[in-house]
């Protein structure tokens, strides 16, 4: 994984770039740990949080 997408797992994600578990977390996101929302897409994520995805995912992939 070179990119991060809406459509990323966000456990990969997070097993990849374990740095950006902090964005995760801004966005209200305190159940990194979960198995649940380890398996969810950024998207889907960002759908339950009411978070903009297309700047989460602009914020990750700057930082990686």
């Amino acid at each position: 994984m070179d990119k991060v997408t809406k459509n990323s797992i966000i456990g990969d994600v997070l097993d990849k770039y374990p740095t950006t578990a902090q964005f995760f977390l801004e966005m209200g996101m305190h159940c990194l740990g979960c198995p649940a929302s380890r398996g969810e897409t950024i998207e889907e994520a960002c759908a339950v949080h009411g978070a903009d995805c297309d700047a989460l995912v602009s914020k990750i992939n700057s930082a990686i």
